[in-house]
């Protein structure tokens, strides 16, 4: 069942029995993973040496607007990351800024639904100090990133929630490799949400905001793939 849900193609999940099947098929696995590794346990880390030779880029490689390719040529000095949403303090940080907070530093391996897998080394300050630095309010119970990126017509955009929002592995990177993010890799800033597949781990951050429900955002099933092909909200691996 989780290989054709995968794939975007089981025919069951598109009646209301089969969604009913799959949703709480889907519950079982995260409620599974997080009782099996521990809310905060870590996903493998690797040395240095074990870094892929490239880290191929997937899905959206650029974003197709004059305002990205003009960020792209001054080194993204206008880019802004907003943290909004139910936060007691708003935030608009720079890439300076960003690169001023606390970093963490990371090897592990990005694994992809489609089969392929690499490892890298990504740096970027944690999540968790963005949104305790904004004041998340206790209503929130998502989180939801909001990409500069269109994918097939579609505004691309991806959730997590807050065991995973708080977890230390998961990052705003900057860094691939010790370089700033290439432009098929999400420049400036990606995701890093390392205990689940690689479709959580959106490109081209613009906006992190704090929400109480999945419910009116997209399709309302909390992600770009999600709301169209039925890939599951929880990707644990």
């Amino acid at each position: 069942m989780a290989g054709l849900l995968a794939a975007g193609c089981s025919k069951v999940g598109k009646s209301d029995t089969g969604s009913a099947i799959l949703d709480k098929a889907e519950d079982w696995h995260r409620r599974a993973h997080r009782a099996l590794a521990g809310k905060q346990a870590l996903a493998r880390e690797y040395p240095r040496s074990a870094i892929s030779p490239t880290f191929r880029g997937n899905g959206s490689q650029t974003v197709d607007t004059d305002d990205y390719r003009a960020q792209l040529a001054n080194g993204f000095g206008d880019w802004r990351l907003q943290v909004r949403g139910l936060v007691e303090t708003p935030l608009s940080l720079s890439m300076e800024n960003i690169r001023k907070l606390p970093q963490r530093t990371q090897v592990t391996r990005h694994d992809c639904v489609e089969g392929w897998s690499a490892i890298g080394e990504w740096t970027g300050p944690q999540l968790s100090l963005l949104l305790d630095a904004a004041g998340v309010k206790e209503e929130a119970n998502f989180i939801i990133f909001r990409c500069a990126d269109t994918y097939n017509g579609g505004d691309y955009y991806e959730s997590i929630d807050m065991v995973d929002a708080y977890h230390p592995q998961t990052i705003v990177a900057h860094l691939l490799n010790g370089e700033p993010l290439p432009e098929k890799n999400g420049a400036p800033l990606r995701m890093r949400v390392e205990r689940q597949l690689g479709y959580k781990h959106p490109k081209y951050l613009t906006a992190i905001e704090a929400v109480a429900s999945l419910d009116g955002i997209g399709g309302g099933k909390g992600g770009y793939w999600e709301d169209r092909s039925g890939y599951q909200w929880y990707a644990g691996v």
